[in-house]
């Protein structure tokens, strides 16, 4: 029997999908939301630290479930690797409801106001694709907000001498601060520096029907389980299903676009929890699957007008892969400053984000979430042993005493590193398979050294008797901050969707996640991607009207 036809499919329920679902459902449209994975409850997320993050030796606690997913990773040497989602290298960003917003630190920073113009302020950069976006700050500044309050977000930016301008503050104060906050607020300003609370889409206390944040230790990798970590499995997706408008199908694996004679957009073929083949005719279609997945499945929609996928005609889908290259600086003090008050991070800076002599951008800087010892393990000192009694009489005196300082560097895009698909590797449904391949710009790794150093003298001001730096390798960057594969323009020669998230030669699909991001900011971007799903919804809805 076929499927009843509706006015909107959305493909992903992550930032972006769960938004527009919910837009376009209260704006009185009848949408289909498609889900690869399923509705995770906190209660199946075991306190475990073996099992914490999006992908660890024990697999994907977010998904996908199985190893019925592979990529193929494309090392620099031209060697081909089969990766699965229990490795680094698969570049997972969670594959369930709500996506990575399910698991998240949740740190909900707006993009500053020269990101949108790094071109213009600071000219071509060699071997990169650097590029303004067709819109600023100015015209997202309102979707930031309705995020910030309709999400719900908890913090004090207004120490912070660089943010860009806002016309409302953040909805809820911060949490209160922890000891290494403590301890770092007063060295940064000893430096001349500027710290303020991190924003973060947790609710410091009781916000839209739910509670106040617990403070406990198992946070970023984990559910929460008193709903105070808000993604939109907890937010808009439930007001969207409560219009009746919205249905929500999960274990649904998108193949691919389906499209008229024309070249329009009639719906998607997916795989139902059941392994049949469906297909959900829509009058629109959205992707949101994440700059990889969404880019896999439109290189995967192949046609007579579009022999190379979907929006493909100018080899710019997959291109630009992106992520965050983290860089920072570790110190052992004399003290304690572990309290095991969660989640650990909040105070950062941003003073390094512009304006550093001769580099383009940099980053934001902050103290880390809170350290499980599985992963302490990760951050030990280059000179100290991997097993052993050295090794354990190190971890013993020092988990409690060592500080962290990083953040993630705003890379400079590379038209080399992206998304194909792969001609012979398929997933388990026959699909072919993500390849992944590419690099980092080395100015990228040149901004990665300074901040690293401006990390290491804010933690030796907080008083680190040892310090050392965390140092980047020039390897493939996605993960899940990935972006820009589907970069957002007004040429179409040059990009594959313009400024409302619509691909140029489809009138009615659209692309709405991280893959339109033309650079990442030197901050988490899962608030950015909230506010184009917004600004992208607003137009939908105005251009049905």
């Amino acid at each position: 029997m076929a499927l009843r036809h509706v006015d909107a499919v959305v493909i992903g329920s992550g930032a972006g999908g769960g938004i527009v679902a919910k837009e376009l459902a209260t704006a009185g449209m009848t949408v289909v939301l498609l889900e690869r994975g399923r509705w995770i409850s906190p209660y199946e997320c075991a306190k475990d630290d073996l099992r914490n993050q999006r992908t660890s030796v024990l697999g994907a606690s977010f998904g996908p479930e199985d190893e019925g997913n592979p990529r193929v990773k494309v090392n620099r040497d031209g060697s081909e690797e089969i990766v699965y989602p229990s490795r680094g290298a698969y570049h997972n960003n969670a594959m369930c409801v709500g996506g990575g917003t399910a698991s998240y630190g949740a740190m909900a920073w707006r993009f500053m106001a020269q990101d949108f113009r790094m071109r213009s302020i600071y000219g071509a950069v060699e071997g990169s694709t650097l590029e303004d976006w067709p819109i600023s700050y100015d015209d997202l500044e309102p979707y930031y907000e309705k995020a910030e309050y309709e999400l719900g977000v908890s913090g004090d930016v207004e120490p912070d001498p660089f943010k860009a301008p806002r016309r409302k503050p953040l909805p809820m104060p911060p949490l209160a601060p922890n000891l290494e906050y403590r301890i770092l607020k007063p060295a940064a300003l000893r430096l001349g520096l500027h710290p303020f609370d991190i924003p973060m889409l947790r609710n410091s206390v009781p916000y839209d029907g739910r509670g106040a944040c617990m403070r406990c230790r198992w946070c970023v990798g984990f559910a929460c389980e008193v709903n105070a970590k808000n993604g939109t499995q907890n937010t808009v997706i439930p007001k969207a299903l409560a219009t009746g408008r919205c249905k929500l199908r999960t274990r649904a694996v998108a193949k691919e676009i389906l499209l008229t004679a024309q070249g329009k957009a009639r719906g998607v073929a997916y795989i139902d929890q059941n392994d049949r083949l469906q297909e959900q005719t829509a009058d629109l279609v959205v992707v949101s699957c994440g700059a990889i997945e969404s880019a896999r499945l439109l290189l995967n929609s192949r046609s007579r007008l579009f022999p190379n996928g979907i929006g493909n005609n100018h080899d710019w889908v997959g291109r630009n892969l992106q992520g965050h290259t983290y860089t920072g600086a570790n110190g052992l003090l004399p003290f304690d400053c572990y309290d095991d008050l969660g989640p650990g991070a909040g105070i950062a800076i941003c003073d390094y984000n512009h304006g550093n002599p001769g580099l383009v951008g940099g980053g934001m800087l902050c103290n880390e979430f809170i350290r499980l010892p599985y992963q302490y393990l990760g951050r030990m000192p280059p000179w100290v042993p991997a097993w052993g009694k050295e090794h354990k009489d190190f971890v013993r005196k020092w988990y409690r005493r060592t500080i962290n300082v990083q953040g993630p560097v705003q890379e400079m895009p590379v038209f080399e590193s992206r998304v194909q698909v792969d001609p012979k590797v398929k997933d388990r449904w026959g699909i072919p398979a993500a390849r992944l391949s590419g690099y980092k710009h080395p100015h990228t790794l040149e901004i990665a050294d300074f901040l690293s150093r401006r990390a290491e003298e804010w933690v030796k001001e907080a008083g680190a008797i040892r310090t050392w730096r965390r140092v980047p390798n020039d390897d493939l960057s996605a993960g899940q901050h990935q972006a820009g594969t589907c970069r957002m323009g007004n040429d179409p020669k040059t990009s594959v969707v313009d400024r409302y998230c619509r691909v140029h030669d489809v009138e009615n699909l659209y692309v709405v996640d991280a893959s339109v991001h033309v650079t990442n900011g030197g901050f988490n971007p899962v608030l950015t991607i909230m506010a184009i799903a917004y600004w992208a919804s607003a137009h939908l809805v105005r251009s049905r009207s």
